[in-house]
C-alpha cells in the first residue's frame, strides 16, 4: 500500500528540490517498526546526527538522509543506498540525538531488512529472522549432522580419540560440507549480484569516470584489514577491539582449516597434528582470539547497550551462534587432550553442527554482512566517488562554510 505526497524542502533530497512525487510504501514502514526501527518516527531533521558522525561523508552525509528516507518510506533507496553499510552503528549520532530518534539504530534496521530483500532462496531469510523459526533452524543441522552419524559413522569409536573415528573424511564428513559450502556461495553470489545492481540504480549513482572495481576493492579490504572507520567513532573503542579479534580470529581459522583440508589431500597429512605444528599453533591462537572477541561482544551487548545498539533477536541469534563456535572448538580440543572420550565426540558432534549452521545459514543472518558491507564500500570508492569529484565536492563546502562565515557588524 502506498500513499502519494509531494515533498518541497529541497535540502531533504535531490529527488525533493526537484519536485518528484515520493510515494511512501507504507508495508514498508510499518515492516522497519516491527523489526526494531520505529524510533524514526521522532526524527524532526535537526542533523545533529549527520554533523556528529566521524565518518560520514562530505557530500550526501548520512544518517540524516535515511532517516527522512525511512519517515517517508522511500524504501527504494534505502534498500540502493551503500551509505546504509559504511555505518558501524557506534552510535555516536544516537548519544547526542535530541529526540532519542537512534540514528544508528535505524540503519542496523534497514541493513537488517536488506538481508531479508536480497535473500536466495527468500524462504531461507524469513526463516533467520522470525522468532517463532527458531527451533526449525536451531535443530535442523543437528538432525541432518545425527542422521549421518547414524548412517555412516560411530556414536561410540574405542581405543584413542580421533575424530575421524566418529566420522570419516572425505565420505561422508567433507562431502556433506562441500555440498553445503556450495549452497551457501551460490546463495550468497546471487544475493550479492542483486546488491551490486541495486547500487547503481540508488541515489549514488556510478560517476562519469570511476576509479574501477580494483581501486574500489583495495578500499574495502585496507578497511575491513584495519576498521580503521570503525576506530574513528568515539562510543564504539571497546567494540573495535572486539571486532578486530573475532575478525582475525576467524581469518585465522578459516585459514587453518584450509591448510588442513588441502595437507589431508595433497600430502597425506595425519591428524590430530601436534600441538607444536605451526598449523595447530595457528588454529590455537586464532581459536583463542574468537573466542575472546566473541565473548567481548556479548559482554557489551549485555552490560552497555548505548555503545553496542539495540539488541534484536537477530544481533543475539548471531552472537550465540559465534560463541558457541568458539566455545565447543576450544572445548573440543580440551576435551581430547584430557582423554575424556565420550566428552570429547559429543562436544565435537556439537562443533560440526554449528559450523554447518554457519555455513548454511550465512547468506541469510547477519554474517551476510561480510558480504554487503565490502560490496558497499567497493563500489562507494570504485564507482560513487572518483578522486577529482571527491575534491572538487570537498572544495565546494569548504566555499560554503567560507562564505556563511559570519562577518563583522559594519556598525
Amino acid at each position: 500500500m502506498t500513499a502519494s505526497v509531494v515533498e518541497n524542502r529541497p535540502q531533504d533530497s535531490m529527488a525533493a528540490s526537484k519536485g518528484k512525487l515520493v510515494e511512501p510504501d507504507l508495508n514498508f514502514i510499518r515492516e522497519i517498526s516491527r523489526l526494531g526501527g520505529d524510533s524514526f518516527k521522532k526524527c524532526y531533521q535537526c542533523a545533529t546526527c549527520s554533523a556528529t558522525c566521524p565518518i560520514s561523508p562530505d557530500d550526501k552525509p548520512f544518517p540524516r538522509k535515511e532517516m527522512v528516507w525511512s519517515i517517508w518510506g522511500w524504501k527504494d533507496h534505502l534498500i540502493k543506498d551503500p551509505d546504509v553499510w559504511l555505518c558501524h552503528q557506534c552510535n555516536d549520532c544516537s548519544a547526542v540525538c535530541p529526540r532519542e530518534g537512534n540514528p544508528g539504530d535505524i540503519l542496523a534496521v534497514i541493513r537488517k531488512y536488506s538481508y531479508l530483500y536480497y535473500a536466495f532462496p527468500k524462504f531461507m531469510g524469513k526463516f533467520l529472522y522470525e522468532p517463532k523459526y527458531l527451533p526449525i533452524i536451531a535443530a535442523l543441522p543437528f538432525v541432518i549432522l545425527f542422521v549421518i552419524v547414524a548412517l555412516f559413522g560411530n556414536f561410540q569409536p574405542e581405543g584413542d580419540i580421533v575424530f575421524k573415528k566418529f566420522l570419516s573424511h572425505p565420505f561422508p564428513l567433507d562431502f556433506l560440507f562441500i555440498l553445503v559450502a556450495m549452497f551457501a556461495l551460490v546463495s550468497a553470489a546471487v544475493g550479492g549480484m542483486r546488491f551490486w545492481k541495486a547500487l547503481q540504480e540508488g541515489p549514488r549513482p556510478p560517476v562519469n569516470n570511476p576509479r574501477g572495481f580494483t581501486a574500489g576493492l583495495i578500499e574495502a579490504v585496507k578497511e575491513v584489514a584495519t576498521h580503521k572507520q570503525f576506530n574513528e567513532c568515539d562510543k564504539a573503542n571497546p567494540r573495535f577491539y572486539s571486532h578486530l579479534l573475532t575478525f582475525y580470529g576467524f581469518v585465522a581459522l578459516f585459514i587453518t582449516t584450509s591448510l588442513v583440508f588441502l595437507g589431508l589431500y595433497l600430502l597425506d597429512l595425519e591428524t590430530p597434528l601436534p600441538l607444536l605444528n605451526p598449523i595447530k599453533i595457528l588454529g590455537n591462537l586464532g581459536a583463542l582470539a574468537f573466542l575472546i572477541g566473541t565473548g567481548m561482544m556479548l559482554y557489551l551487548r549485555l552490560t552497555d547497550e548505548e555503545r553496542a545498539g539495540k539488541n534484536s533477536y537477530n544481533d543475539w541469534l548471531f552472537l550465540g551462534l559465534m560463541f558457541g563456535l568458539a566455545v565447543s572448538g576450544v572445548l573440543t580440543e580440551a576435551l581430547r587432550l584430557a582423554g575424556i572420550a565420550v566428552a570429547a565426540y559429543s562436544m565435537y558432534f556439537v562443533h560440526l553442527a554449528l559450523i554447518l549452521s554457519m555455513m548454511v545459514y550465512f547468506p541469510f543472518s547477519k554474517f551476510a554482512h561480510l558480504l554487503y558491507r565490502t560490496l558497499a564500500i567497493v563500489y562507494y570508492h570504485g564507482y560513487a566517488a572518483s578522486a577529482s569529484e571527491a575534491k572538487e565536492a570537498l572544495m565546494e563546502n569548504k566555499q560554503e562554510l567560507k562564505d556563511e562565515t559570519v562577518q563583522p557588524n559594519a556598525a
